[in-house]
């Protein structure tokens, strides 16, 4: 009778774990043009979704988009989201994500989410109560347009930047970074109104099927 409760326990732990990795999505972010030979290569390496940037930090749409968005769905890849790093210094917060919204559209590019790039104090105001007025222009134009909205950020860069005790973003699903190579969200601890992530950021930098991308999974 001990043997076959250990044996059933054991197959229970190995039932639990092949089920969290049939249940894991692995995906890649990228900010740079990237070929359907490159996303087919992605995607036998076991990557099922992409990212593209849209708006780049200048505050103008990002040409590359797309045909990396197109090239992304025709070489396998099954869900694929833009992301915008807007400029705050540029000012036009609704203009500048309807311009990068319209490029997309006027080649007829579909995509899912569109994700906010919300980082890099260099790049905000000192002012937490301007920053988070200039993402809530950008939130309500891209209601406006239809959008489904998230917000890629990190408590690094979202409590310095709009403030800890802002929670405006909280009501759309986060994509947090945290480059500790680990596809888990067990390192996470809420902030921003958040309580759990919807994706997860585990490494940047690399280099993959000859496209810079960044790592991601959920």
């Amino acid at each position: 009778m001990a043997n076959k409760i250990v044996c059933l326990i054991a197959l229970f732990i190995a039932t639990c774990m092949c089920a969290a990795i049939v249940s894991a999505t692995q995906g890649v972010d990228v900010s740079g043009a990237c070929l359907v030979s490159n996303w087919q290569c992605l995607a036998k390496g076991g990557y099922s979704f992409g990212i593209v940037r849209a708006l780049r930090s200048n505050g103008s749409p990002d040409t590359n988009a797309p045909h990396t968005v197109y090239n992304a769905w025709d070489g396998g890849m099954k869900h694929v989201d833009v992301y915008f790093f807007p400029c705050y210094k540029c000012g036009n917060a609704a203009g500048q994500v309807k311009s990068a919204v319209d490029y997309l559209k006027s080649y007829n590019a579909k995509w899912g989410t569109t994700w906010l790039d919300i980082e890099g104090t260099q790049y905000w105001s000192s002012s937490q109560s301007s920053n988070q007025q200039f993402f809530e222009e950008m939130v309500s134009e891209l209601k406006s347009l239809g959008q489904t909205i998230g917000v890629y950020t990190s408590a690094s860069q979202w409590d310095p930047i709009m403030g800890s005790s802002y929670t405006g973003g909280s009501r759309y699903p986060l994509w947090y970074a945290h480059y500790d190579g680990r596809q888990s969200f067990s390192d996470f601890s809420p902030f921003g109104g958040w309580k759990r992530p919807a994706m997860k950021q585990y490494a940047g930098d690399d280099s993959d099927c000859g496209c810079g991308v960044d790592l991601n999974w959920y």
